[in-house]
């Protein structure tokens, strides 16, 4: 099953985003739903658990569904002026070059993008999502995971820079922006109520998370209270939850959805 490489073009009123795209159609006649791949904060599409499940899909025959939001990988923009708005926005547009029903796959930032595409969708059309499974969702991070724990000294380095940097497992820090924090506002979902979905949600999470510890999962589970919710944890696991034994976990929750 070939994979085709393309870029969709977003524009508004003050700007155009290059989004970069890597799709799969599905190769089968039973009309399974697609995949489709929501990366999480400074990833991209190239990752361990993107190219895992593509191949996954490959050998099923599945549409599999993978982009890099502005900002990130192959797209186009710069990270420091990108947020949540525009993320959700380039979700919604890759979303619609999909055909039939999807399981939305969320990974940390993913998860909480997951979940606004899925409130964004439900307005419009109720039939698309099959399911949604979460890797350590990082639901209002702009906040909860950020803001809320910035020390007294970061605080003031963002109102006077505009931006943060913030210290990361890889080569460069995560630089966080004040336009970043400010529309995340926006889309925060925890204590407005119980968050509804039309559609089973499956949540994986790490025990030794530290980006988001399961105690921020839980709290996300509180709020799931009209729909079927199942939560695995892995006690040995990190953020990433992409080792060998992390996503036969993944695959195996996929195929109970197929």
């Amino acid at each position: 099953m070939s994979l085709k490489k393309y870029f969709l073009i977003i524009k508004n009123d003050k700007e155009k985003r290059k989004i970069a795209i890597e799709q799969r159609k599905a190769q089968n006649d039973k009309k399974q739903p697609g995949l489709f791949w929501l990366g999480g904060f400074k990833s991209d599409m190239q990752g361990t658990k993107a190219l895992a499940l593509d191949e996954f899909g490959k050998k099923l025959g599945l549409e599999v569904t993978r982009f890099d939001y502005s900002g990130h990988g192959e797209s186009s923009g710069e990270f420091i002026n990108a947020t949540i708005s525009d993320w959700l926005e380039e979700a919604s547009a890759v979303f619609a070059k999909t055909t039939g029903k999807q399981i939305i796959i969320g990974s940390s930032m993913g998860g909480w993008i997951a979940i606004l595409l899925n409130k964004f969708l439900n307005e419009k059309d109720k039939n698309r999502i099959k399911a949604i499974i979460l890797i350590a969702p990082a639901i209002d991070m702009t906040k909860d995971l950020m803001q809320d724990i910035f020390s007294k000294e970061q605080k003031e380095e963002l109102q006077k820079k505009g931006f943060i940097e913030l210290p990361s497992d890889y080569d460069e820090p995560y630089i966080i922006s004040k336009k970043l924090l400010d529309d995340g506002q926006k889309y925060l979902l925890f204590g407005k109520g119980s968050i509804k979905l039309n559609c089973p949600l499956y949540i994986l999470q790490g025990g030794k998370d530290k980006a988001v510890p399961p105690s921020h999962s839980l709290k996300l589970m509180a709020h799931l209270t009209q729909d079927s919710v199942n939560y695995s944890f892995i006690p040995d696991g990190d953020h990433s939850l992409s080792r060998k034994e992390d996503l036969g976990k993944l695959f195996d929750i996929i195929t109970q959805y197929l």
